[in-house]
C-alpha cells in the first residue's frame, strides 16, 4: 500500500529512492563490447542466438519485410501513427537552430555553423512490450536536424522477426536502415561498427540495465543522449481533483516497471486518503498489475504539502521526469517550475498524451537530472562549429592585446603567433 506523509516527514532526496536491488553488469557488458569489437557480425549473430534465441542469416531488415509489416498493421493504427508523427514534427521543427554570422567591425567576421551529425543510431527496446512511440520520438528530431543517415537497432523475436508496429513506425518516421539486434551487443555494434552495421556518431534511446551500461562504456567513442533511469511521475494536485483520475495517472507510470516511481503532492489530506484507496481499487484491474503493485508498494508516495507553492518547491527539489499540474490555473504555477523533464498542464492533460501524441518529446531526464538536462530534441543531433576571420588591418589593431593576454598566462608561443604577422614585438 502506498505511503502517505506530511510535508517534512520525508526528505525530498528520498522521494524517488528505489528500494529494489541493482545488479552490477559492467563486467558482462565490457566482455560483450570487446567481443563485438573483435569479431563484428559473428559476435552479434552469436548473441542473437544466445539471448534472443534467433537464428539469423542476416542482421539487416529488408525493404520487403518493412513493406509486409506496414501492410499488416491495422489501417486505423497506421493513421494514428501518422497523426502523432505530424504533431511531433510540428513541435520539433520549432527547435531548429540557425547558423549566424557577425560582421559589425571592419575586417572582422565571426560566426557559427550548425551541422548535423553524419549518422545517428536509435535503440528501440523489444522484450515484453513494443514501443513504436520511441521510434517516432527518436527518429523524427534526427531527420529534422538533417542527419543524412538514421540507423535503428531493435531485438528480434525467436523467429527472427521484428514487431510489425515497430517497422511501421520506422517507415512513418523515415528511418533509413534497420538491424535485428538488441542489448549491449547492439550498442557496441553502433559504437564500433561491424561488417553489416555502420558506426554511428550519436546513440539515443532507452533500454534495460545492459543497454544503459553499454551506453556508459562507449560514451566518448560516440555521443549518447542520456542514461535513462526508471520512469517517474509527480502530480501536484489540489483538493478539487477526482481521486480516480489522479490514481489512474499515477498508475500510468507505475505499470512501466517495478522500479518506476509515482508520487502525489497535494494540499488536501482528504484527496491523499481517497487516492490511496483508488490505487488499491485500480491496481488489480491492470494487465500489468503485478508490476504496478511492486512499483506502488516500493516506490510510490503521497505527500501532503502546506499549500500549492510548497508543492512546487517539493517538485523542484525532486526534479521529476514527468510533472502534472492538476490545478485550476496551471499557467499561474508554470513560472515557478524550475526542474522537470516535461510538464502537463491542467486536469485534462494526462502524461499519456505526451507519451504518444501531443508532440513534445517523451525521452526525458530521470533520477533528478532534470536539474541540468533536457528532453531529447533536435539539438541532440547537431553540432556547432565556430569560425573567425580577421584582415591584416584588423589583426594589427588587436595583436598586442592578444600577446599581452597570452604572456599573462605564461604562453610566449601564443604571444609570438599573434604579433609575428604584424612585425611587432610581443609585449613583455
Amino acid at each position: 500500500m502506498i505511503r502517505i506523509y506530511k510535508f517534512g516527514e520525508v526528505p525530498a532526496s528520498e522521494i524517488f529512492a528505489r528500494t529494489a536491488p541493482t545488479v552490477d553488469v559492467s563486467a558482462i557488458v565490457s566482455d560483450i563490447i570487446d567481443n563485438v569489437k573483435k569479431r563484428g557480425d559473428g559476435a552479434v549473430l552469436d548473441y542473437c542466438r544466445k539471448f534472443d534465441r534467433a537464428e539469423l542469416s542476416s542482421l539487416a531488415v529488408t525493404k520487403e519485410e518493412i513493406d509486409e509489416a506496414v501492410a499488416s498493421v491495422a489501417p486505423e493504427f497506421l493513421d494514428i501513427l501518422k497523426r502523432a508523427a505530424a504533431n511531433i514534427r510540428k513541435f520539433h521543427e520549432r527547435q531548429k537552430r540557425n547558423s549566424f554570422i557577425i560582421n559589425d567591425e571592419p575586417g572582422v567576421v565571426i560566426g557559427q555553423k550548425i551541422i548535423p551529425v553524419d549518422r545517428a543510431g536509435l535503440y528501440v527496446p523489444g522484450g515484453t512490450a513494443a514501443y513504436p512511440s520511441t521510434v517516432l520520438m527518436d527518429a523524427i528530431p534526427a531527420k529534422i536536424a538533417g542527419v543524412p543517415e538514421v540507423v535503428m537497432v531493435t531485438p528480434p523475436n525467436a523467429e527472427g522477426k521484428i514487431n510489425p508496429v515497430i517497422l511501421a513506425a520506422a517507415s512513418v518516421a523515415g528511418v533509413d536502415r534497420i538491424f535485428k539486434v538488441g542489448g549491449a551487443q547492439a550498442i557496441a555494434a553502433l559504437a564500433y561498427g561491424t561488417e553489416s552495421i555502420p558506426k554511428v556518431d550519436k546513440i539515443v534511446g532507452p533500454g534495460n540495465a545492459f543497454v544503459a551500461e553499454a551506453k556508459k562504456q562507449v560514451f566518448g567513442r560516440v555521443s549518447i543522449d542520456m542514461i535513462a533511469g526508471p520512469s517517474e511521475i509527480l502530480i501536484v494536485a489540489d483538493g478539487k481533483n477526482d481521486p480516480a483520475v489522479v490514481a489512474a495517472d499515477m498508475l500510468s507510470q507505475a505499470e512501466h516497471d517495478k522500479m518506476a516511481s509515482a508520487v502525489l503532492v497535494t494540499d488536501s489530506e482528504e484527496l491523499a486518503v481517497k487516492v490511496s484507496a483508488e490505487l488499491e481499487r485500480q491496481i488489480p484491474l491492470l494487465d500489468r498489475a503485478e508490476i504496478a503493485r511492486a512499483s506502488v508498494d516500493n516506490n510510490g508516495q503521497i505527500i501532503v504539502a502546506e499549500d500549492l507553492m510548497n508543492a512546487i518547491e517539493i517538485s523542484n527539489e525532486i526534479a521529476p521526469e514527468h510533472l502534472e499540474l492538476c490545478v485550476d490555473d496551471p499557467f499561474g504555477l508554470l513560472d515557478s517550475v524550475r526542474h522537470a523533464g516535461s510538464v502537463f498542464m491542467g486536469r485534462n492533460c494526462p502524461e499519456a498524451l505526451g507519451d504518444y501524441f501531443a508532440g513534445p518529446n517523451h525521452t526525458l531526464p530521470t533520477s533528478g537530472t532534470a536539474k541540468f538536462s533536457s528532453p531529447l530534441g533536435v539539438d541532440d543531433f547537431i553540432k556547432k562549429t565556430q569560425y573567425t576571420y580577421y584582415t591584416a588591418a584588423a589583426l594589427d589593431k588587436v595583436a598586442e592585446d592578444v600577446a599581452y593576454f597570452a604572456r599573462r598566462e605564461g604562453l610566449t608561443g601564443h604571444a609570438e603567433s599573434a604579433v609575428i604577422r604584424t612585425h611587432k614585438k610581443a609585449i613583455k
